[in-house]
């Protein structure tokens, strides 16, 4: 059995997301046997920016993060673009860290968890044109394959998938975290 087996994970993503950063992650927690559900802002299907096309299980304004274990966010530009603008998104990354519940964001990504306000004192990493949007946030950039805080798992691109699906395979399985303060 694995240590995700019946663990409910949601993948908060929309059009324009890079499709490797969404497709490998989904298919290694599929492989843990994860449940995961692919939440968007509208129903329908969403299109990755090199075509890859993902059934969309649940929009956000119907979802709650008490139902869920864990959070992923693949990158890609438009993707996290379009996310951060919109209130119900980013209150639904907001209540994963109220929780102390495991979140993976890649590459651009990071772009949500700076509009939900939850990088102050955070270690993190994203795609190098998004350092001075993370240090203005109140993070902690840091330019390595893979950053864990406390939960928080972060990546910078592509490349770095198999440390990043490795990392939040991980904290997925650890469960809620308590945010240390200092």
């Amino acid at each position: 059995m694995s240590k995700l087996e019946n663990t409910r994970i949601a993948l908060l993503a929309t059009d324009g997301f890079e499709d490797s950063e969404l497709m490998d992650p989904l298919t290694r927690l599929n492989e843990e046997h994860a449940s995961v559900t692919v939440i968007s802002l509208e129903e329908g299907v969403i299109k990755g920016k090199n075509g890859t096309m993902v059934d969309v299980a649940a929009t956000v304004e119907n979802v709650r993060a008490e139902d869920f274990a864990g959070l992923l966010l693949p990158g890609g530009v438009q993707n996290p673009d379009t996310m951060r603008i919109n209130d119900e998104a980013i209150a639904f990354v907001k209540d994963f860290f109220e929780q102390g519940k495991p979140v993976a964001a890649i590459c651009h990504a990071p772009w949500l968890l700076a509009e939900a306000g939850v990088l102050e004192g955070r270690k993190i990493t994203s795609w190098p044109s998004l350092k001075t949007d993370m240090v203005n946030a109140g993070a902690e950039w840091v330019n390595e394959e893979v950053v864990t805080d406390q939960g928080l798992v972060t990546s910078r691109n592509p490349d770095d998938l198999p440390a990043f699906c490795a990392k939040a395979v991980e904290e997925f399985g650890e469960g809620k975290h308590k945010r240390q303060t200092t």
